[in-house]
Formats: C-alpha cells, structure tokens, sequence
C-alpha cells in the first residue's frame, strides 16, 4: 500500500507541475492534478475490462476445436 500511496504522490505531482508549467496557473495545474488521474483510472479500468475480454475470447476460439474433436 506504502508504494500504491507513493506512486499517486508522484502522479498528482508530475501532473500539477505540467498543467502549472503549461499555463502558469495554479488552478488550473491544481484541477488536471485532479482531473487527470480520475481519467486514466477510468481509461485503465476499461483496458483492462478490454483485455479480460480478449483473454476469455481467445480461450473460447481455442477450446472450440478440442470440443469438436470430443
């Protein structure tokens, strides 16, 4: 957890000193420090929902033949 809680330090961090650098506003890095994480753990949420996907798909069109065969 120590690391997971270190990793989301970085995060908010890179993210608020690019939208700041980019803008020079400290709302607006402040609100893509925010915005920006949700986002991607949405984004990651359905890659990983995609690829769960792919796996069971595979898995389905690989058990097909070896069903035939029985």
């Amino acid at each position: 957890m120590a690391k997971t809680l270190s990793f989301a330090c970085v995060h908010f961090t890179v993210a608020f000193t690019l939208g700041y650098l980019m803008t020079g506003s400290v709302a607006v890095g402040g609100a893509v420090a925010l915005v920006e994480p949700l986002c991607n753990t949405v984004a990651f949420h359905l890659h990983e929902k995609a690829w769960a996907w792919l796996r069971e798909r595979r898995a389905g069109v690989a058990a097909e033949p070896a069903m035939a065969a029985a």
